[in-house]
């Protein structure tokens, strides 16, 4: 079973995956992109700030999707839960952030980095402005950060949207709930 945990950064998303595999050791966590040797080059690239086009940032994250895919999730979908931090709906909800309005071109190009796999579950995890502004307070922000708070919620947001138009079942975790609640729905929620 391949399951992404999606969420703007802050969210809790990476906390609960760590929270998981300690639980549960069998199960293969990763992320997009550093899930790979290629995908940790593309994070450092994407996160410093480098690139000044929209378009060459999601030809990287898609690039990344297409390696991550065929090294980690391909050959380990069969017999193996997979929990990624990341994956196509965040690369889809940046590229709308950053300007695009083609909804059904995005995700052609994500199921070509996919090749036609998409994944079992969606798990969102959905934060709010308070919370938000708290976590980013106690840490060095990221190039991606940096453009803004009101950025990120907006990025949020077309998460949400694009979840609707998809025929992949999913769920909505309050973020803002504490650590352990969290974990506890989602240990429910994927019947560890």
């Amino acid at each position: 079973m391949y399951i992404i945990f999606e969420g703007i950064d802050t969210c809790g998303k990476s906390t609960q995956i760590e929270r998981l595999k300690q639980l549960y050791p069998h199960i293969l966590t990763t992320k997009e992109p550093a899930g790979t040797p290629f995908g940790q080059t593309a994070r450092e690239i994407l996160l410093s700030g480098q690139l000044h086009s929209k378009r060459a940032e999601l030809f990287l994250f898609l690039a990344d999707r297409a390696e991550h895919y065929t090294q980690l999730i391909k050959p380990n979908q069969p017999h193996k839960m997979i929990l990624s931090d990341r994956g196509f709906l965040s690369g889809i909800a940046y590229a709308l952030a950053n300007g695009s309005d083609d909804f059904e071109f995005l995700m052609t190009l994500n199921r070509f980095a996919l090749e036609d796999t998409m994944p079992n579950r969606i798990v969102l995890f959905v934060t709010d402005m308070q919370t938000l502004k708290a976590r980013t307070s106690q840490k060095t922000l990221d190039g991606i950060e940096l453009r803004g708070l009101e950025y990120l919620l907006e990025v949020q947001m077309h998460m949400k949207e694009s979840l609707k138009k998809l025929d992949i079942p999913f769920t909505l975790i309050d973020a803002t709930q504490n650590i352990e609640t969290i974990t506890d729905e989602l240990i429910k929620i994927l019947d560890l």
